[in-house]
Formats: structure tokens, sequence, C-alpha cells
């Protein structure tokens, strides 16, 4: 995701003391950089990858001995990115050259491009690794991919200005985010036949659909609201549950850019741009439990593998947030690069990355670390590696090499 509105620009100061920090933060803390941390086998491999829009290139970083890992150049203005949850694969969308990038994440290395339509903004993989679905901005369609021949198999119609296309957990439904008509449209992924379409959501954009296929979320950008949508249901004994239909429009915080999913489905958290919150909606009831202020800005968000944690980034406050759940307050804040957006987690949970659009790099932070007493502390930077020019996506993969 690339930085909402019109952030401020960073200061002399701040951007003298992030140079200091991802120059000789590594150095100084080369020594001790394996304290507490996880043991991996010697054949474990993880990487980063990190579109650079600016540079027309992705950034890789190692995960297990915590370095830069190479540039591999593709094509224009990269803006979104995935992994293939099957094999060794990672795809980058290309939005300047409308193609997408096959990198080999063994070899970190770009092996194919896969010319798609005019302005793709993102993609999604499904479960088994064999399709992906490419959101076409400026054409106003989405590309289905068959990922085995790396070669676009369909092109199907949906709004004005996709923003986001994502399949479903049981690969049924797709649901595209139409930012430029406000709506939403619901089509069978099979027979990629529309099946629905849903206005009112104003600069429709971040999306996500729980993990029994049930229901879909969408944020509404422009306005104050994210749209619950209910998926059309083949088996169910109840019979308006069996057509695609609209449950609620729920009210957030002004400007809500980002929706973070529970891995149990269970909440969702919403980073509300315009009004420093983030608003959590219960999932079940489609009930929104109150706003919480987090940070300026707040951009991005993930949450942990046990349910516990929320994690937001504070797009102009340079922060990154901990947001208990369980005690629904804030554990503590982080300072990072500037402009932080997009998060991801290292695959144990152990660390944290940031990308800071601003400073053009990558803040690391522990998500658990400990003083000299042994008391454990919720999230503190570990380090920031250097990205390229504008980045803004990220994606994070490990395996076995053999």
């Amino acid at each position: 995701m690339r930085p909402p509105l019109h952030p401020p620009l960073p200061s002399a100061r701040l951007a003298r003391a992030l140079f200091i920090a991802a120059f000789f933060l590594p150095l100084l803390l080369a020594g001790c950089r394996r304290k507490r941390f996880p043991h991996y086998p010697a054949d474990f491999r993880e990487y980063a990858w990190v579109t650079n829009a600016g540079s027309n290139s992705v950034t890789v970083l190692d995960l297990v001995n915590m370095q830069p890992a190479g540039t591999i150049a593709v094509g224009p203005v990269p803006v979104a990115i995935a992994v293939n949850p099957a094999r060794n694969e990672v795809y980058v969308v290309n939005s300047g050259g409308s193609s997408v990038s096959v990198i080999d994440a063994e070899k970190n290395r770009a092996v194919a491009s896969i010319p798609v339509h005019r302005g793709p903004v993102s993609i999604d993989v499904d479960r088994g690794g064999e399709r992906a679905w490419v959101a076409n901005s400026a054409s106003n369609n989405v590309s289905v991919l068959d990922l085995v021949r790396r070669r676009e198999i369909a092109a199907v119609g949906v709004g004005e200005s996709p923003a986001m296309a994502r399949i479903s957990p049981d690969g049924d439904t797709l649901v595209v985010a139409n930012r430029g008509s406000g709506s939403v449209s619901i089509l069978d992924a099979h027979s990629l036949a529309l099946r629905a379409v849903f206005t009112g959501c104003p600069q429709a954009s971040d999306t996500v659909i729980l993990p029994d296929s049930s229901q879909a979320f969408v944020a509404c950008t422009g306005g104050h609201q994210v749209m619950a949508i209910g998926l059309a249901r083949r088996q169910t004994q109840i019979p308006e549950l069996r057509a695609d239909h609209l449950r609620a429009l729920l009210d957030v915080g002004p400007t809500p850019v980002h929706l973070a999913l529970k891995p149990d489905g269970g909440e969702i958290f919403v980073s509300n741009f315009g009004s420093d919150t983030i608003s959590e909606i219960a999932t079940g009831s489609d009930e929104v439990g109150g706003a919480y202020v987090v940070g300026e800005h707040p951009s991005g968000g993930i949450v942990s593998a046990d349910n516990s944690e929320f994690w937001v980034s504070n797009y102009a406050a340079n922060t990154v947030a901990a947001y208990s759940i369980d005690d629904g307050q804030l554990d503590h804040t982080v300072q990072v690069g500037s402009g932080p957006g997009p998060l991801a987690f290292s695959s144990d949970g152990f660390l944290l990355l940031a990308v800071d659009a601003l400073s053009g790099d990558v803040s690391v932070v522990r998500t658990i670390s400990y003083t000299p007493q042994g008391q454990t502390i919720t999230g503190s930077l570990f380090t920031v590696l250097a990205a390229g020019k504008q980045p803004g996506a990220i994606a994070v993969k490990s395996f076995r090499v053999h």
C-alpha cells in the first residue's frame, strides 16, 4: 500500500537520526543479535521482499542473518506483492508496466513476466498456489492468472478503478472493491459470472474475507464506514443466506484505510487514518466496539498469530504501537522510520517488519524483548535495513532448501 493522502515531510533532524540508525545500528548490534533469538536449522531460509515503486526494484532482506540479500530489477512502478503458499515463488505487480514479475524465492531472481492490463494495483493468490487475481485499476477489470503456466487465462470486467480483488479461502468467491465507482463486485471464481454488485461504499479499498468464507468486509475509505457483505452459502438450509446480501454499513472513524483480521476471524481492526484511531468490529454480530486513539494517522495493521496483540503503524507519528486485544489498551509504542505503513511478521512472529515509505527503509521490531532485569517488553526496535526509493508493499516467506 502506498502512503495515503498527503503526509508531512520528515524533519531534517529525524532524517539525520534515521540515517545514523540505519548505518550504525546493525554494526553495534552485530555482536549481540543472537541473544534470545530463535535457533534455525542450517537449511532454513526466510526472506522479506519489499517493492520499491521509485526504483523499479524489489529489495530482498535475509531474516535469518538479519542483513540485505540483494536487489531484484522488476517492471516499472512495483506496488503490490504476494507469495505462493505452495511453491517458492513471489509475484510482484508492476503498475507502470502492466505486468506481474515472477521471482524464484530460492535463487532470488526474476524468472518470468506475465502481461496483464493497464494499471494493476493488487494481487491475491489462492490456497493451492495455482491461480492469482490481479485488479487492473486503469482497465476496470481483473486478470485471472495461471501460475503454473505463467500466463493470463481470463479477464473479467468489474466496476471503475478496482483497488483490490480477494479470493475467498474456499476458492469459490471473488470479492472486488471498486474504488472509482464506490462499489463492490461479487463474482463466482469458477465461472467468473457476476453474482452481485453493492453500491454506497465511497472509495472502496481494503478487503478481508472471513476464514469460513461466509462474509467479506470492505473499507469505504472516502467516508467513515466498513461494508459488511454476507457471501452466498449454497449448502445452507436458510433461504436468505443462499444469495449474496448486504449485512450492514458499519460506522467507524473517518478515512478507514486498512482492515486487519484476527487469525480466528472473530474481530477486525480498522485503521482510521483521518481520526488517529482504530475501530474494533465483532464479525459475528457486525458490531463496532468503539474507537481507540493510537497515534497520528494510522495506516496499516496486523494481528499476532495467537490473536492477542494488534500492531498498528502510525504514518505521521513515525511509530508502531502494540494494542492488547484482551486488555483493550496500548501496551507499548516503538519509534521507527519515517512514514511507516505496511507491516509483516516473520514466520515465527518473533520479528515485526515496518515499511518506512518516507525514509526508504524497513524497521525491524522485536515483538518481545527484555530489560537487563529479565522483565518482558512488548516491542523494541532491533535494527533498520535499507530499502529502495518509495518502498511500499512487503511479503515474507520461509522454507527449507533441498
